[in-house]
C-alpha cells in the first residue's frame, strides 16, 4: 500500500474426513455440519487483533469463499450470495461472520436453515446442530443492500467507494467486509471464486484468472477465480468503464484495466510491468501467482494504492516507483502476510526497500545513499515530514491510526538495510528471497523474522539492529 502520509510525504511518493465413519455418511456430516453428540460452544467473535480486536472470528478457518454478486451502479444495489467452506478448529455451537451494513435475507449451514443475528459488523451464525473440531462445512449467506464506505482510524476510505461509471472495492485494513462476509483478519487466508454481474456495456475486474465473460439480456457476467491462499483485505473488484490488455511476461499472463481517461498517462509505466516482474524476480524468487496486472481507475479522492493480490489497484497513473513498490507487495505482504496489523512494517519497510534497491540497480542512489538522506531528513520534502519516521518504532505503532504511518515505510526500510550491513550482501539477499520462500501462501510476524535472519546468519550482530532500529524509540545515534 502506499498510504496518504506516505503520498503526501514523496509529493514527488479441503474437506477433511476423520475415518470414523463411512465416506459418504461423512460427506454427509461435512456438508450439513451434523452433530453426532457434539456439546460446542460459540467461536467468538475477534482473534485479539492489537488493533482491530473485533476483526475476524475464532473457532473456524475458511477455505474457499464462493461469492455471486450482482450490482447496479445508478441504484447503488448489491445482491450477494456467499459460500464459505470452513474447518473448524473447535467444536462449535455458533460461530461468527464479519459484515457491515447490507441485508442479510437468509442463512444456511449445509442444507438446514440457521438461526442468526446482528450486533455491528458480527453476524452470529447458530446451525441446526454443532459442528465437530475438524469438520468441514459450508454456510451461505444471503443478502443485499446499499454497501458502505468505511472511513479508517487514519481518516482515509475504504470498503465499497462509488466512482463515476460504477465502483471500487478495497479492503485494507477491515473494509471487505463491507461487501461479502468473513473472515476478516489477514491471519485467515482462502481461495476464492467470484462471479459478478453487472450492466452491460461495464466491466468486472477482480483478483486472479478471468475464467469466463458471458451477456444475455443486457447484463455481462465475468467469472474470476484467485487459487493461491489469498487474505480477504487483499480482495478487490472495480466496476466501470476500462480499456483492457491482455499480454504475457514470459510465460505469466498479465491482465490490466484502465480506466480511458488515465490510460495514456499509464500506457509508458505499465509497458515497463514485464521488466519490472523481471527484476523482482531476481532481487526476490519466483513470483508467487499464476497471473498478474493492475487496475488503474479514475479515482483520484481514495488517495492511495493497495497491494490487492495479483492485480494491484492505482487510483490514478502510477509511476515507476508506485509500480516496483507494489509488485513487491506480491511477494511481501501478500503471498507472505502479516499475522496482525501490528507486523505491517513487514509489508511496507519490504516494498519501501524495493523502491532503494530498484534506484541502486538502475543508476539512481543505492540504498545506503537513500538510508543516509532518509537519516538526515534530505530526502523529504519538509522538515516536518523527515522528523515524522522516529515517532514510533516501526514494528510497534501505538494505534490503529498509525499501522500505516511514516516510520512503517521508511524506518522499516532502514531496518531492512540495517541487517544488509551486519550479514553483507552474500547472506542478505538469499535472506530476501528465503524469507518470501519460506513463508509462501502463509502468514508470519516480526517474531518470525528475527528468528528466520538470526539463522541465516549465525554470529551475526543483530542484537542492535533488532533494539535500536526496529524496536527502539525515537531517533538512533548513527554509529
Amino acid at each position: 500500500m502506499v498510504s496518504r502520509a506516505r503520498r503526501i510525504a514523496n509529493v514527488a511518493r479441503s474437506v477433511r474426513l476423520v475415518p470414523t465413519l463411512p465416506a459418504a455418511t461423512l460427506l454427509v456430516c461435512a456438508l450439513t455440519a451434523c452433530g453426532g453428540g457434539v456439546h460446542g460452544t460459540p467461536g467468538g467473535s475477534g482473534v485479539r487483533d492489537p488493533y482491530f480486536p473485533k476483526a475476524g472470528n475464532g473457532g473456524y478457518d475458511v477455505t474457499h469463499y464462493g461469492l455471486r454478486l450482482a450490482y447496479d451502479p445508478g441504484a447503488h444495489h448489491l445482491a450477494g450470495t456467499a459460500t464459505l467452506t470452513a474447518r473448524a478448529t473447535k467444536d462449535l455451537s455458533a460461530f461468527d461472520l464479519d459484515l457491515l451494513g447490507m441485508e442479510v435475507e437468509q442463512v444456511t449451514v449445509g442444507r438446514e436453515v440457521a438461526r442468526w443475528n446482528r450486533a455491528g459488523q458480527e453476524l452470529t451464525v447458530r446451525p441446526h446442530d454443532d459442528i465437530g473440531r475438524d469438520d468441514t462445512f459450508r454456510v451461505t449467506v444471503r443478502y443485499s443492500g446499499a454497501p458502505e464506505t468505511v472511513t479508517d482510524p487514519d481518516g482515509s476510505e475504504e470498503g465499497w467507494l462509488r466512482t463515476p461509471d460504477g465502483a471500487l472495492a478495497v479492503g485494507e485494513p477491515t473494509g471487505s467486509m463491507t461487501w461479502f462476509p468473513g473472515n476478516h483478519h489477514p491471519s485467515d487466508k482462502a481461495a476464492y471464486d467470484l462471479t459478478v454481474t453487472v450492466p452491460k456495456g461495464l466491466r468486472a475486474v477482480s483478483n486472479g484468472e478471468l475464467r469466463s465473460e458471458t451477456t444475455a439480456r443486457g447484463r455481462t457476467t465475468f467469472v474470476w477465480h484467485t487459487g493461491e491462499p489469498m487474505a480477504s483485505y487483499l480482495a478487490t473488484l472495480a466496476i466501470g468503464r476500462f480499456d483492457i490488455s491482455r499480454s504475457r511476461a514470459g510465460d505469466l499472463p498479465v491482465y490490466t484495466a484502465v480506466d480511458p481517461a488515465e490510460a495514456a498517462a499509464s500506457r509508458g509505466v505499465l509497458g515497463r510491468l514485464p521488466e519490472v516482474l523481471r527484476w523482482s524476480e531476481r532481487r526476490f524468487g519466483p513470483y508467487p501467482f499464476s497471473t498478474t496486472g493492475a487496475i488503474v481507475d479514475d479515482a483520484a479522492f481514495v488517495g492511495y494504492a493497495l497491494e490487492t493480490q495479483s492485480r494491484p489497484v492505482f487510483p490514478g497513473a502510477p509511476d515507476i516507483t508506485f509500480l516496483v513498490h507494489e509488485l513487491a507487495h506480491q511477494w511481501y505482504g501478500d503471498s507472505v502476510t502479516p499475522e496482525s496489523w501490528r507486523d505491517m512494517w513487514l509489508n511496507e519497510g519490504f516494498a519501501t526497500y524495493a523502491e532503494w534497491l530498484w534506484a541502486e540497480d538502475h543508476g539512481g542512489r543505492s540504498a545506503q545513499e537513500t538510508f543516509d538522506a532518509v537519516y538526515s531528513g534530505a530526502y523529504f520534502d519538509t522538515e516536518e515530514a523527515g522528523e515524522e519516521i522516529w515517532e514510533f518504532p516501526p514494528a510497534d505503532p501505538p494505534s490503529a491510526a498509525r499501522i500505516s504511518g511514516p516510520p512503517v515505510y521508511w524506518r522499516g526500510a532502514m531496518v531492512l538495510q540495517k541487517v544488509r550491513q551486519a550479514v553483507g550482501d552474500d547472506r542478505f539477499f538469499p535472506i530476501l528471497k528465503g524469507w518470501a520462500a519460506t513463508h509462501r501462501y502463509g502468514n508470519a510476524d516480526t517474531a518470525d523474522f528475527t528468528a528466520y535472519v538470526e539463522k541465516q546468519a549465525p554470529g551475526a550482530d543483530l542484537e542492535g539492529v533488532w533494539e535500536t532500529w526496529l524496536f527502539g524509540d525515537g531517533k538512533p545515534e548513527r554509529p
